[in-house]
């Protein structure tokens, strides 16, 4: 590129070296200017340049830019001149004027290109080289700045001059109306006047949105257009087998002999089959269940036998007595009872007796309440059932139909709280949006009032350092004064502190004499070796319930008197509770007998009657 060869000497300052090291050479916007073929696309003006050439190239000449005409058009002493300083001179005058003319102006308004390029890096063109930095720079200079005075068919042929795919990736970012219309203006305002924002640069910009609308399409057809490039297969680099000693055959080892195990026992048969005393277990519990469910059987036909009314049998055989009793009773299964002989004796422990006795007791209620109840009428409890099955029948089909308009209820209540979720959702959204709205307008006004008191702060600031520059010195005369008066009382103060510390020193060394002295007088005196000890005497600390220890001794052994005696008293009473117990036990023993032998008794009667 033509212009990016001598634009590190046209911006070479005093001061700083020209080359390729210098700053100007790295970042000037110029580096990456379009080439010569966007220069040839220029006008060739023939004849006498155009006015506003000649004034621009006049004033570039003139007192605006001196350093251009004294450091970048001629080499210091012992600088060698750089090549685009030849290119540059061998220019046509309008070419010249017109590098000159975008070199000032990328200067002039580098902070708001920085703002846009630097945009562009973070958002579109995060893989764009960091080398086309100043490219984008200048491309933007032209957009903005002079796309009226040089054409747009002399823009779009510097553009085309350029790669299609970063042109075509900075031009959809910088004409995007969304882009230009929000943040750029808005960064802008922060620089410039937002009505000098506005009027000269983003609304001539959405004029031009169109053309180089189509520009872009233009752009995107030759991407799409382009063959991709053809990659050349590398070639594949062939493994050598490496020479190397073939090894000889390992020979097979002999196998070892196998060693002979001796025969192992049988598992025996009764490791698979359950133990016999299992069996005999599981027969005896059947035939336990079998009997109990019999004796079940035969209580349950002769349940309400004692309910029939009988009458007197009359003095005759067993016959007549068998013939005289109803069918009833003489179907039912007899019961049998176990009689225990007398001979073997029982014994029962407390709990035994005390559970039987309780038992015994229970029966006799129960048989009591029942003929209470034979006596007061009782009869057939099926109409009271049925009744009960019919009202059961009636509140449960009022609780379906009850919990039946209950759903029915919370449905409507639940379409009605749908309803008034969507209304309040809207009132909100509108409270939202006019609370935004004015959030919006406190937001601008508190940003105009917080511009206005930075700048009347940076004002005063400004001031404030000019008069601090005027006080220095009386200040810096002022803090010797007293910095000296410091250290002169700091010093007096020091010499004063070391005074006491010495007095202090000698005062403790005479003490620490003294001291001493009384303890070598205390050392030499004789002191006696024994010690009397009278246990009568009380020590006299002071201290609650003091004694002696004579004392201590007698009240000792009156306690152990005292806690002989509880235990006496408590063997005693252990003794006399337990005979009490012994006698109930006896009492129950002996109504438990009476019980069994009426039992006995009652039950020989029925054998007879049957």
């Amino acid at each position: 590129m033509l212009i990016s060869v001598f634009a590190p000497s046209l911006l070479s300052l005093p001061g700083r070296p020209c080359g390729t090291d210098s700053w100007e050479a790295t970042h000037c916007p110029l580096s990456c200017l379009p080439g010569e073929a966007a220069l040839t696309a220029l006008p060739q003006r023939t004849g006498a340049p155009t006015p506003h050439s000649c004034s621009l190239f006049s004033a570039l000449q003139g007192p605006r830019y001196p350093h251009l005409e004294s450091t970048a058009l001629s080499p210091g002493p012992g600088q060698w001149p750089p090549p685009s300083l030849f290119l540059f001179q061998t220019l046509s005058p309008q070419k010249q004027a017109f590098i000159l003319e975008v070199l000032s102006g990328c200067l002039e308004y580098r902070k708001l290109l920085t703002i846009v390029v630097d945009a562009f890096y973070m958002r579109d063109g995060q893989l764009c080289l960091w080398s086309d930095y100043n490219l984008f720079q200048v491309i933007c200079y032209l957009a903005t700045f002079q796309l009226e005075e040089l054409g747009f068919q002399l823009f779009s042929n510097i553009v085309k001059s350029q790669p299609a795919d970063k042109m075509h990736k900075f031009l959809r970012f910088f004409f995007n109306p969304l882009n230009l219309c929000s943040w750029i203006k808005d960064e802008w305002s922060l620089i410039y006047e937002m009505a000098h924002v506005k009027e000269n640069w983003t609304d001539p910009l959405m004029r031009w949105q169109p053309e180089v609308q189509e520009l872009i399409d233009q752009l995107e057809r030759v991407l799409t257009n382009q063959l991709p490039l053809s990659k050349t297969k590398a070639k594949v680099t062939e493994p050598k087998q490496f020479n190397l000693t073939v090894p000889r055959p390992r020979a097979i080892p002999m196998p070892e002999p196998v060693p002979v195990v001796a025969k192992p026992r049988p598992v025996p048969r009764a490791t698979y089959q359950s133990p016999q005393e299992q069996q005999v277990l599981e027969l005896t519990k059947r035939r336990n269940r079998l009997k109990a469910e019999e004796l079940l059987l035969r209580a349950n036909l002769g349940e309400m036998r004692c309910a029939m009314p009988r009458k007197a049998p009359a003095q005759g055989s067993k016959k007549a007595l068998r013939l005289q009793s109803p069918p009833r009773i003489c179907k039912t299964l007899q019961l049998l009872f176990c009689r225990p002989s007398d001979d073997i004796p029982i014994k029962l422990n407390t709990a035994a007796i005390l559970r039987e006795g309780a038992l015994y007791q229970r029966q006799v209620e129960k048989e009591l309440q029942r003929v209470d109840k034979l006596v007061d009428g009782a009869r057939d409890l099926s109409e009271f059932l049925e009744w009960q099955r019919k009202m059961q029948a009636k509140d449960y089909q009022e609780q379906r139909t009850a919990s039946e308009c209950r759903r029915l209820q919370g449905k409507l209540s639940h379409e009605e709280a749908v309803l008034a979720r969507q209304r309040l959702l809207q009132e909100n959204k509108q409270k939202a949006d006019r609370k935004k709205e004015e959030q919006m307008a406190e937001l601008t006004q508190q940003c105009a009032a917080r511009r206005l008191q930075e700048e009347r702060s940076m004002k005063e600031l400004v001031e404030q350092v000019m008069e601090g520059h005027r006080n220095t010195q009386v200040a810096q005369m002022k803090l010797l004064k007293r910095r000296q008066q410091a250290v002169q009382e700091v010093r007096e103060e020091s010499q004063e502190l070391l005074q006491r510390r010495a007095q202090e020193a000698r005062e403790e060394q005479t003490q620490r004499c003294e001291l001493i002295s009384q303890l070598r007088a205390l050392e030499t005196q004789p002191t006696r070796k024994g010690k009397l000890v009278d246990l009568t005497q009380i020590p006299g600390y002071g201290l609650e319930g003091e004694m002696s220890i004579v004392e201590l001794r007698e009240r000792l052994a009156r306690l152990k008197e005292a806690q002989k005696r509880e235990e006496e008293e408590k063997r005693d009473q252990i003794i006399q509770g337990k005979r009490a117990k012994s006698q109930e036990l006896q009492n129950t023993l002996e109504q438990i007998s009476l019980c069994r032998s009426a039992m006995g008794r009652s039950a020989a009667l029925r054998t007879i009657w049957k």
